[in-house]
């Protein structure tokens, strides 16, 4: 129905759209839209915006990507706790509607994904577009920065945010971050070396610290 919508919003008749996307009942799909959206389907089209999201499988289980024409929202683990919360946030702050469907921007995620876990890749292209606050954004930033292969404390990542000392801020910073792997806050370790504070398993960090030592070390060679 979201793909109906879309198609609608770009020019496509209802009924176009409506069979395009597999509704046979051109009553049950107004009917259906008008439910959904509190609209008919033209005005659900011009007045609502969309964000689609899929499922990604991977070999730490499956993903869930949320992306519209701005950009990559969420990248994270289907079981992660917080994510449901975390969708319910995004639809609240952004006034808008997430149905399943396909995009090119998840398109593209879900490939740069199989490549990643395939170990031909740890850099990534993708527009993102993770809702936050300043010192959110400034935390994720500053992950993005952390080459592949390293880790970093949170006391010093603290330290380059220009707030030494705030090592606790800059993990619930990190713990706010919904786009897992591509802003990587699993490359932030205790000072002692020790894997703490990631919401996917800190199982799922150990390993996707693994594979990005050994490609560093591949490089080398």
């Amino acid at each position: 129905m979201g793909m109906a919508l879309k198609n609608i919003g770009t020019g496509d008749r209802v009924t176009e759209a409506q069979f395009a996307q597999g509704f046979e009942s051109a009553s049950g799909f107004r009917d259906a839209v008008q439910r959904l959206f509190g609209a008919p389907p033209k005005s659900a089209a011009a007045n609502t915006r969309l964000l689609f999201a899929e499922r990604i499988t991977t070999p730490l289980g499956r993903i869930l990507a949320v992306a519209g024409d701005d950009g990559l929202h969420i990248l994270d683990f289907v079981d992660r706790r917080g994510l449901e919360r975390k969708l319910i946030a995004l639809r609240q702050r952004l006034k808008v509607t997430v149905v399943p469907g396909s995009h090119p921007v998840l398109t593209a995620t879900a490939d740069q994904m199989k490549a990643y876990f395939a170990g031909e890749r740890t850099a990534f292209d993708l527009p993102l577009a993770p809702t936050g606050s300043a010192w959110e954004h400034a935390a994720w930033d500053h992950l993005r920065s952390i080459p592949p292969g390293t880790t970093e404390s949170y006391g010093t990542m603290a330290n380059a945010l220009g707030r030494p000392g705030a090592a606790r801020a800059v993990g619930r910073a990190n713990g706010m971050n919904y786009i897992s792997i591509i802003i990587p806050c699993h490359r932030v370790i205790a000072a002692d070396g020790n894997l703490t504070g990631y919401g996917g398993g800190l199982w799922r960090k150990q390993w996707l610290l693994s594979p990005e030592q050994k490609l560093k070390g591949n490089a080398r060679k």
